[in-house]
């Protein structure tokens, strides 16, 4: 690839977004969201009420709203595997704020939000300047903060009072508040990648670091730029969150939560080793992960077996991946024949 054609690659939306294989990948995973839909349908006569989807829409409000920064960064081929201990430190700090300090509930979020943007432009300067593995600085940073969250305090703060509790479950027009705050994370998220220029050179950077260096294109800046971004979102979920809940528990919130935002990402279509990738297909791998769980705890089946089926999940994706990456592969070679 040249530097000239580094800034337009097969990934971006008037290319390789609606290349077949993409088409395909999201066709499987959207007729396999509606047999899930038709198959809890018949088992439960509450999953189609109305109810139980702003129940899906709360409950996947969250994951969408990081969900939608960790999908350009896979797709820039990068990854942050600490959001789930960013979400946990960011809501257990906005509570302790609020209980102990006695902060008010505004000046308690945007701290929350400011640990967590903190958190990561930290993963970002050590990922992006000093050139380590993005997998590895976030795997100690998500220790590092799950570790930070458990010293804080032990025992969960709670009764954050009235603010918080229309932040977290208040409704606007009948929808829950964090669904309308993940709706405008989405647009924005859509908007920043099909409309500007900076969206371009996310996929440029994952299609080939280096032509993008060479055109131009600020290979260290966006990255560090979009680890922050991930870390706001992930401190907009720990607060998000902790409203929700009225609590902030140091030792579960946001565990797992990485896992859980990996997948829906891969699920998407979104390549794990970079260039590839939409905010549709994002947001499909969310609603099918949101409709699963809730569609089991509906027929009361068992935490583990949840667990296994997100696990099995995430295998799936990751074998979707690979078959993206070996499609693309036959395709250049086929070009250069």
């Amino acid at each position: 690839m040249t530097a000239t054609t580094a800034t337009t690659p097969a990934g971006t939306a008037k290319g390789g977004g609606r290349n077949l294989l993409d088409l395909a990948l999201r066709s499987a995973l959207l007729i396999g969201l509606i047999l899930m839909v038709v198959f809890f349908t018949a088992q439960s006569d509450l999953f189609l009420t109305t109810g139980n989807i702003k129940n899906i829409a709360l409950s996947s409000a969250v994951l969408l709203i990081v969900a939608v920064p960790q999908a350009l960064l896979v797709i820039m081929g990068y990854v942050d595997l600490s959001v789930g201990s960013a979400v946990g430190l960011a809501g257990v700090i906005t509570g302790l704020l609020i209980v102990d300090q006695h902060w008010s509930w505004g000046a308690a979020v945007l701290a929350g939000l400011a640990v967590g943007t903190l958190g990561g432009l930290v993963n970002g300067v050590l990922v992006a300047y000093t050139k380590l593995s993005p997998i590895i600085v976030t795997l100690g940073t998500l220790q590092l903060y799950r570790g930070i969250t458990q010293f804080l305090r032990d025992d969960p703060p709670s009764d954050f009072g009235q603010g918080m509790a229309l932040l977290g479950r208040g409704l606007y027009l009948g929808v829950p508040v964090p669904v309308w705050i993940a709706v405008l994370v989405f647009a924005l998220g859509a908007l920043f990648l099909y409309g500007t220029a900076s969206g371009r050179h996310v996929y440029a950077i994952g299609v080939n670091t280096e032509a993008a260096y060479l055109s131009g294109v600020a290979t260290k800046r966006l990255p560090l730029v979009l680890y922050g971004v991930i870390g706001l979102a992930a401190g907009l979920g720990g607060v998000l969150y902790a409203a929700r809940l009225d609590s902030a528990p140091p030792g579960t919130l946001g565990v797992g939560f990485e896992l859980e935002v990996l997948t829906a990402v891969l699920l998407g279509g979104v390549a794990f080793s970079g260039g590839r990738g939409t905010m549709f297909g994002v947001l499909l791998g969310v609603i099918f992960l949101g409709v699963l769980r809730n569609g089991m705890t509906l027929m009361n089946v068992p935490y583990f077996a949840q667990a296994m089926a997100t696990g099995a999940a995430l295998v799936i994706a990751a074998g979707l991946d690979e078959l993206g990456r070996r499609a693309g592969m036959v395709r250049r070679v086929i070009r250069r024949t």
